[in-house]
This record gives C-alpha cells, sequence and structure tokens, in this order.
C-alpha cells in the first residue's frame, strides 16, 4: 500500500529549509541528478535545547556512517529519528557543512547584488538564518549529517571523500521517531574536491509511516538503539 504523501518540495542546489515534523513520518530525500550532499540539523520540536548528538550516536552503534538500521539520537538518549531505507548504504556523519570562508576561497567570492541567488551558500549561511528564523542563534548549531556522501579513512588515518559515490536517483528515508524541527542545507560537502559548485537538485517528501512492529530492523538493531526508543516512548507516555 502507497503511503500517504503530505508534502513535497524540490530542492534547488544551494537551498535551504526548515520545518517541525511530527512523530511517525516518512521523510524521503532522492538526488535527482548524481553528486548530491544534503545537511540535516535535527532538534526536539517542544524543547530546542535537545538535539542530534553526533558523538553519541556512532558510539553507541559502533559505527563511523550512517545507513539502514540506524538510529539518530539525541543528546538526552532519545531516538529522534531512524534510517528505514536507503539505496547507498553510506551516508557521512563527521564531514560537517560548509563555512562561508571556506566557500569563497575554494569557489570564489559570489555577492548577491550582481548574482542574485546564483550566489554559492554555505552551510553555514543556510543553517545560521534557519535557526534564527526557528527561535536559535548560531550558538545552536551543531555537528550535522551529510546524506549522499561517503567519508572514510585509510589505514593511515588519512580522510578521503568518496567521488562518483552517489548517482542520480538515490534516495534515503528517514522516520520521524519524535516531534522534530528539520534544518536542511543543500550545499556542497566540505571534503567534497570538485572544484566548480555542484549544482544538484534533490526532491524531499513527507510521508506517513507504518506503525511500529515488533521486529523493527532499527529498533532491534542494537541493544544501544533500543533504549535510545525506550527513552523517548518513555518521554512521550510520561507527557500523557
Amino acid at each position: 500500500m502507497k503511503s500517504q504523501q503530505y508534502w513535497s518540495e524540490r530542492m534547488t542546489p544551494g537551498g535551504k529549509w526548515s520545518g517541525s515534523i511530527g512523530k511517525g513520518k516518512l521523510v524521503r530525500f532522492t538526488a535527482l541528478e548524481q553528486g548530491a550532499n544534503v545537511s540535516l540539523l535535527l532538534y526536539n520540536m517542544h524543547d530546542l535545547t535537545e538535539r542530534y548528538n553526533m558523538p553519541d550516536t556512532l558510539k553507541a552503534q559502533h559505527t563511523a556512517h550512517l545507513t539502514q538500521g540506524h538510529v539518530l539520537m539525541s543528546d538526552n538518549g532519545r531516538a529522534m529519528a531512524s534510517i528505514v531505507q536507503d539505496s547507498l548504504g553510506w551516508h557521512d556523519p563527521i564531514g560537517g557543512y560548509t563555512l562561508r570562508s571556506a566557500t569563497e576561497a575554494k569557489y570564489g567570492i559570489s555577492r548577491y547584488q550582481e548574482v542574485r541567488n546564483e550566489r554559492y551558500r554555505s552551510g553555514q549561511d543556510n543553517f545560521s538564518v534557519e535557526l534564527v528564523r526557528n527561535g536559535l542563534t548560531v550558538r545552536d548549531l551543531s555537528p550535522a549529517i551529510n546524506l549522499f556522501s561517503k567519508i572514510f579513512c585509510d589505514e593511515a588515518g588519512n580522510i578521503h571523500f568518496a567521488e562518483g559515490h552517489c548517482p542520480a536517483g538515490s534516495s534515503v528515508t528517514l522516520r520521524t521517531e519524535m516531534d522534530i524541527m528539520l534544518l536542511i542545507s543543500n550545499t556542497p560537502n566540505p571534503l567534497d574536491p570538485c572544484s566548480t559548485f555542484p549544482s544538484v537538485p534533490v526532491n524531499i517528501e513527507i510521508l506517513a509511516a507504518e506503525p511500529l512492529e515488533a521486529d523493527d530492523e532499527c529498533v532491534n538493531a542494537r541493544p544501544e538503539s533500543r533504549r535510545a526508543f525506550e527513552n523517548t516512548w518513555k518521554y512521550y507516555a510520561l507527557q500523557g
């Protein structure tokens, strides 16, 4: 049975978006061309001091990348969202988002007065605007998740960006386990070696999720994952 679609939008290169999404929804991202990168920040819709915690998410699940079955955990040890579908098998949680200074140094200076909406945006710019729009400040910036990108280390500890990792049509779907505020920036991965600003549109859909089953992959992936879900269930149970 096809899931009910609540909302869909085509995010242009350099674009940004933020919004509140209730628990029990699917958020599906689809790369419309090859080489996409979408940076995400997640916050508790009802308590913006609680947000996605990269170190706890990775160490609790014994991983340095994200894919289907993984849970995005908050700094309060709760499951905020989980990855329920992934055509790539690897997404980057450690590369961070692009800075204004690095964007200008790499791609050149572009001013709104000259090129209007074609200017080169950074993740720092986009996230800062959306944070302020939602009652937060740049002090609330935190490590981001980079969908569609692969970052890996060699045996010597050198970090590499996997070029050609994301073909057109690649998709990944998050399921919201809490009511979240989601911030999205369609800007390059900081480690992408491409010297020209990537121009990759991405489609975003919000759909209805099926109720959790006892054998849910994300809940049962690890004991630590289940505890994060139990913390979230308790959080909502105590709210009535």
